[in-house]
């Protein structure tokens, strides 16, 4: 493994610019970053009418989105670098919804696995998984409206 292929070392960019500009779906949504390190990405959905369901809140399709848009975040936070070399992909996505989520919310993705230990997984000519835990929280009051949990893969180009 070179220099080139460390976390630590790859040249620091706006993930959050660089998605929503690749993902058509941040802009729709109008999501937020607000936090992006290579560990955690925390991301912002603010209360619009037009994608609430009919108990009021945000729909489950807008959520799943937030919360896969963090995890997405971290991952390309954490490779991105390794672009040339493999593409990140996720391969399964649970999750919990628990309470209603009106007003703002905010979903935050933690990496689930150490970064040395994946990039070890392919160098070494594995396909390494790993996931990614989003917590989403309402602004107003911190309640925990619901959780993901999203599998993702570094798939090499070959």
């Amino acid at each position: 493994m070179t220099a080139e292929t460390t976390a630590a070392q790859a040249e620091p960019f706006d993930v959050g610019a660089f998605l929503t500009a690749a993902v058509p779906m941040v802009a729709t949504l109008g999501l937020e970053y607000a936090e992006t390190t290579p560990e955690r990405a925390v991301l912002k959905f603010r209360d619009q009418p037009e994608y609430r369901n009919h108990v009021g809140g945000p729909h489950a399709g807008a959520m799943f989105t937030l919360a896969e848009s963090a995890s997405g975040a971290v991952v390309v936070a954490a490779f991105g670098h390794l672009a040339a070399a493999a593409t990140p992909l996720p391969t399964t996505a649970t999750i919990d919804f628990k309470k209603v989520a009106r007003g703002n919310v905010t979903a935050t993705a933690v990496l689930g696995r150490p970064i040395p230990e994946i990039l070890a997984e392919l160098a070494g000519g594995t396909r390494p998984e790993f996931p990614v835990h989003v917590t989403i929280q309402r602004d107003n009051d911190d309640a925990v409206t619901g959780e993901m949990t999203i599998v993702w893969t570094l798939r090499p180009n070959n």
